[in-house]
C-alpha cells in the first residue's frame, strides 16, 4: 500500500498537500510524548484516511526523553525535536535533537543532540530558508526564567551549539506565573520569513525580530517596534499566520482569549480580542491551526473547558466569527492537527492519555462524530508526513 507523509505548514502549502492527499491510500502520523510515565519517546503510526482510524501497530518507536514538540523540514527529510527536560526530571538538562527521515524506509535516525541552555524547551521552528532553528525555552522556574536559543542547521541536518540566546523582561503582573520570562513559541512570518516573532507568556508581549541570516553570530536583531504589548496577565502562547502573511492569530493562555491581527510590515495591529470562556468553566488558550483553504481557524481551549472552538475567517479582512464549540472528549488538549484530506481533526489529550479523532465537514468547518479514541500515554504533539515510496 502506498504511504504518504504530510507535515502541516502554512495555509498556502496546506492546499497543495490536501490536493495530493486525495489520491493517498494511507498516511503516517508522528506523535511526540512526555516520558515521565509509560511513553518511551517518538511514535510513528499508519493512519487510514478512508476510515479515520490510527493503526495501533506502530511502524517505529524511537526512545527519546520528553520529545514534546516536532518540527519537520520542508522536504520531510529532517526532524527536529525539543526534549522538554528540566529540574526535577530524570534528565535535568533541556535539549534539542536532530533526526533524519529515511526517504524509503521512513525510519527515524538520530543525527545529534545539543543542549538548549535553558529549561523545559517547549517549541521549535525553522527559519524560512531552514538555515537556523529557533527554540523556545519556557522554563517553569522564574530563576533563571525562559529564553530564546538559536542554532545553525548544517547541510547534513546537524545542529550547532547555541549561536545566539535572547532573554526578555517579565511583566510580573501574575506573581505566580509571570515572575520571569517564559517564551512559549517562535514563528517566522510567511512568505518571506523576514520577521520572526517570539511569544513570551511571562512578559505579555510578542517580541519582533528582523532575520539576518548572513550575520551568523546574530541572526536575529530587534525590529522597530521591538514588541507588541498585550493585555496585562494575558499570557501569549501560540501564533499562526494566514498563508499570504496578511493576518495573524494568537492564543492568550492565561486570559483564555484569541486575538486577530492585521500585519503591517513587521508590526501587528490588533483588530479582535475574543473570549473563549464557557459558563462555569476555566479557560486556557492552547493550540491553533488554520484549515488548508484558510477559511476556518481551530483553537483548543484547555483548563476545565476542554473544548475545540471553530471560527470562520472573513476572506477580506481576516476577522473571526465563532461557529462551533465542541468537547474534546478528554482532558488537556495540548496539540491537534487536521489530516491531509481535511476530513478529520486529531487531538492530543495529554492528561487523559489519548488521541481523539473527530470527523470534520470541510464545507462548514464544523466538527462531527468521534471516530476513534486512541490510547496513548501523555501525547503532546501530532504531525502528519508527506512523501514516501
Amino acid at each position: 500500500m502506498k504511504r504518504v507523509f504530510v507535515s502541516l505548514l502554512t495555509a498556502g502549502s496546506l492546499g497543495l498537500i490536501a490536493t495530493a492527499a486525495t489520491a493517498a491510500e494511507q498516511y503516517e502520523l508522528l506523535v511526540g510524548t512526555y516520558t515521565q510515565g509509560a511513553s518511551e519517546g517518538i511514535y510513528r503510526y499508519p493512519f487510514n484516511p478512508r476510515t479515520g482510524l490510527i493503526d495501533p501497530h506502530a511502524q517505529q518507536t524511537f526512545k527519546s526523553s520528553n520529545p514534546s514538540w516536532l518540527t519537520l523540514s520542508r522536504d520531510q527529510h529532517r526532524l527536529f525535536v525539543v526534549n522538554e527536560n528540566g529540574p526535577g526530571q530524570k534528565d535535568t538538562v533541556g535539549k534539542v535533537s536532530s533526526f533524519t527521515l529515511d526517504p524509503k524506509s521512513h525510519d527515524i535516525s538520530l543525527v545529534n543532540q545539543v543542549e538548549t541552555r535553558g529549561d523545559e524547551p517547549t517549541h521549535s521552528s525553522l527559519s524560512n530558508d531552514e538555515r537556523y532553528l529557533f527554540v523556545s525555552n519556557y522554563a517553569v522556574s522564574p530563576d533563571p526564567g525562559g529564553s530564546m536559543s538559536v542554532f545553525k542547521v548544517g547541510e547534513d541536518g546537524k545542529l550547532s551549539t547555541v549561536v545566539q540566546q535572547i532573554k526578555h523582561v517579565a511583566s510580573k503582573v501574575n506573581p505566580e506565573r509571570q515572575a520571569g520570562p517564559h517564551v512559549h513559541s517562535i514563528v517566522s512570518m510567511p512568505p518571506s520569513g523576514r520577521y520572526v516573532y517570539a511569544n513570551d507568556l511571562g512578559a505579555d508581549r510578542i517580541y519582533v525580530y528582523r532575520y539576518q541570516p548572513d550575520t551568523p553570530d546574530q541572526p536575529l536583531v530587534a525590529a522597530n517596534p521591538a514588541s507588541i504589548k498585550l493585555p496585562d496577565g494575558s499570557g501569549p502562547r501560540h501564533l499562526v499566520f494566514s498563508g499570504d502573511g496578511k493576518h495573524a492569530y494568537l492564543t492568550l493562555e492565561m486570559s483564555g482569549q484569541v486575538a486577530m491581527f492585521e500585519v503591517h510590515g513587521g508590526n501587528l495591529k490588533r483588530q479582535q480580542l475574543l473570549d473563549m470562556g464557557s459558563a462555569g468553566k476555566e479557560s486556557a488558550g492552547g493550540a491553533l491551526h488554520l484549515s488548508a483553504d484558510g477559511k476556518f481557524l481551530y483553537v483548543s481551549n484547555r483548563g476545565t473547558a476542554n473544548q475545540m472552538l471553530v471560527y470562520s475567517v472573513d476572506p477580506q479582512d481576516g476577522q473571526l466569527t465563532e461557529v462551533q464549540r465542541r468537547t474534546v472528549e478528554g482532558d488537556h488538549p495540548r496539540e491537534f492537527t487536521l489530516d491531509p484530506s481535511g476530513n478529520y481533526v486529531l487531538i492530543a489529550n495529554q492528561k487523559s492519555n489519548q488521541i481523539v479523532v473527530i470527523r470534520r465537514d470541510a464545507k462548514t468547518g464544523k466538527l462531527g462524530e468521534t471516530v476513534q479514541k486512541f490510547p496513548m500515554d501523555s501525547p503532546s504533539d501530532v504531525k502528519f508526513l508527506l512523501g514516501g515510496k
